[in-house]
């Protein structure tokens, strides 16, 4: 969808587009638009699909459990943490360019654990791929300092979340018992599974503020 670039504008993102079908069975994830034209529109999309990810990976985490996937499901948390950060950063600089962000919250889509990961890593390559590289792109284009900080924050995330879900699933067997810490930083998502390090090399937060979870 378009956005006009009104600052004032109410900004409610809904009917995004692309969607991901699985090759298994009907499961569709509903995500942003590669550019919807201007860094506004784009923050828009882009904190509705972290917020729609926030919840479907928390729904995902369930079943992970449910179908005794604990590790799975472990990372299927702290994915859904570091996506309900991405949006909240998205959110504040709507709000400082005048926007509102209201997101629509789709029904979300579980099927299988091996399903829902097919699922999300298809959706963080998108994001990682197209959608992040051209809204940073645009946001470049406009001179719009905050809304790169946001989308590079985002962006990084995913990269790592996409080779986490890949790894899951190639050793999905061996993710039964037990569960799996991971840290997730406070400001930018980056999520591992030890703070080894003196500060986020994405953000600068010192690696005693990153949040555990398991």
């Amino acid at each position: 969808m378009r956005y006009g670039t009104n600052s004032r504008q109410s900004c409610r993102a809904s009917s995004l587009k692309p969607t991901f079908r699985s090759q298994r069975r009907k499961q569709i994830i509903v995500m942003a638009e590669p550019s919807t034209g201007n860094t506004l529109g784009n923050l828009v999309a882009a904190y509705n699909g972290e917020s729609n990810a926030h919840v479907r990976y928390a729904a995902f985490a369930l079943k992970a459990d449910e179908e005794g996937f604990t590790q799975v499901a472990s990372l299927f948390r702290a994915a859904s943490r570091a996506e309900e950060i991405h949006a909240a950063n998205h959110a504040t600089v709507i709000r400082r360019m005048g926007g509102n962000p209201v997101a629509d919250i789709q029904p979300t889509d579980v099927l299988t654990t091996a399903e829902n990961l097919v699922a999300a890593i298809a959706g963080e390559t998108y994001e990682r791929d197209v959608m992040y590289p051209a809204f940073i792109e645009l946001a470049k284009h406009d001179g719009n300092k905050p809304g790169i900080r946001t989308f590079e924050y985002a962006i990084a995330a995913e990269i790592e979340h996409a080779i986490l879900y890949t790894k899951a699933l190639q050793s999905l067997s061996s993710m039964k018992g037990g569960k799996t810490m991971y840290f997730v930083c406070p400001v930018c998502g980056k999520t591992v599974t030890a703070t080894d390090f003196d500060k986020c090399p994405v953000c600068g937060a010192l690696p005693e503020k990153f949040l555990p979870i398991s």
